[in-house]
């Protein structure tokens, strides 16, 4: 495998029909992201920042990254380890607030909710929850602290859906 990824994306900001950046109220703060092969994505700014509530916005999409590189790096990590996962879900939360003068992202937390197939080694699932995080590679990539608060348990696979 190659050590040098390369990501491309093409954004529009579709919100010029509605008119110019004349004044900070208004203009529209709506995007498209277009990625080959992928239909278009539709995003705004955080309604704090006069966008529009019902699109997704940078803000969530970061959120959004740490999440799911958790998830697929703690899945692959499981599978590799012979750890059968039945389920697997997050509440995650970003905080962003003014910090040396900047408005920034300050943490992130992430709460893994896992399910681990019964009989399955318990402990070895829980720890490799610290593994995901040192591969994942968003995780690697902000200059904040990615925090995880992970619960696993054991369940019979017949079990999960009752």
């Amino acid at each position: 495998m190659s050590k040098e990824h390369t990501y491309r994306i093409h954004t529009v900001w579709t919100g010029a029909s509605q008119g110019s950046t004349s004044s900070y109220d208004a203009y529209s703060r709506e995007y498209t992201i277009n990625i080959e092969g992928k239909p278009p994505f539709l995003g705004s700014a955080d309604p704090t920042f006069r966008g529009d509530a019902a699109l997704y916005n940078p803000e969530n999409l970061l959120v959004m990254s740490l999440s799911a590189c958790h998830m697929l790096s703690y899945l692959a990590l499981c599978a590799r380890a012979a750890i059968r996962v039945i389920s697997y879900s997050d509440e995650a939360t970003g905080t962003m607030t003014q910090k040396d003068g900047k408005i920034r992202f300050t943490e992130v937390i992430l709460r893994p909710k896992v399910t681990i197939e019964a009989g399955n080694d318990l402990e070895k699932a829980r720890s490799l929850h610290d593994n995901a995080h040192h591969v994942c590679y968003i995780a690697n990539s902000v200059n904040f602290p990615v925090l995880n608060e992970a619960t696993v348990i054991e369940m019979n696979a017949s079990e999960v859906n009752n």
